[in-house]
């Protein structure tokens, strides 16, 4: 018994140290070798995967790791993630409360928002992901059908941060403003920004959003709940179909 108890933890904490390295290869063999003997899904979920990326948040706040390494780890995260969903019992991954997240309108950008993304869903946050070039109207739109607690707007240009504003106005006019926060984020926005247009946080990067969501998620049975989309997206390029990250020309001097 004392046995199986070694093996089951040392195999736990492999599950968890492969996301925090982001090896997905090594991942995938290792959970489906686990799956073939037995392994409870659940467990690997709980006591495995959801260490590991907390893990990774963590060093990230601690800035041991920088955005690409994350984003490495949040690709091992998802792959695990689709890999056990079917195995799991309804109610095996917790619910958390619903997010809308996307791309602000004119603007293309999406590494900081698919990070964040797959942070708050490993956190038990149901995230509805709009993609990129969303117009005010259609995050409001998604908010009201999909009974979502949160909008997460982002934007990496400034000439398309100010959309954002609309965002605000438009769940102004639809009568959800009580009831939905809305939480900003992406390289030109900043704290004073977000409090000029009227919406409600802004954080610095993506781990603090998950943690954030996550907070206000627990703080919503007081209050009106929010959750929070910043990016780092202002250091990287996206190439290659999302296989290379390269540092922006223009701030590689700095």
């Amino acid at each position: 018994m004392e046995e199986c108890n070694r093996q089951r933890s040392e195999l736990l904490s492999s599950v968890a140290e492969l996301v925090r390295r982001g090896k997905t290869k090594q991942l995938q063999q290792l959970l489906r070798s686990a799956l073939e003997v037995g392994a409870a899904p659940r467990e690997l979920l709980e006591q495995g995967l959801l260490p590991g990326i907390a893990a990774v948040a963590q060093d990230y706040k601690d800035e041991k790791i920088s955005v690409p390494q994350v984003l490495l780890c949040t690709r091992s995260m998802h792959m695990a993630m689709e890999l056990l969903r079917p195995l799991l019992a309804e109610g095996d991954i917790p619910f958390r409360g619903r997010v809308c997240i996307g791309t602000i309108q004119g603007d293309l950008h999406d590494i900081g928002k698919n990070l964040v993304k797959i942070m708050m869903e490993s956190q038990g946050l149901e995230v509805v992901d709009l993609g990129v070039d969303v117009p005010p109207e259609e995050f409001v739109r998604t908010a009201v059908e999909k009974k979502c607690d949160v909008i997460c707007c982002s934007a990496l240009l400034t000439t398309t941060m100010w959309t954002m504003e609309k965002v605000v106005q438009a769940a102004e006019a639809a009568g959800i403003r009580e009831n939905v926060k809305i939480m900003l984020g992406g390289a030109p926005v900043t704290e004073r920004f977000c409090r000029q247009i009227g919406a409600d946080a802004y954080t610095l990067n993506a781990a603090q959003a998950a943690d954030r969501a996550l907070m206000r998620r627990i703080l919503a049975k007081c209050e009106a709940v929010g959750a929070l989309l910043a990016v780092d997206e202002c250091f990287l390029d996206f190439l290659s179909d999302g296989e290379a990250l390269t540092m922006k020309p223009e701030l590689a001097a700095h």
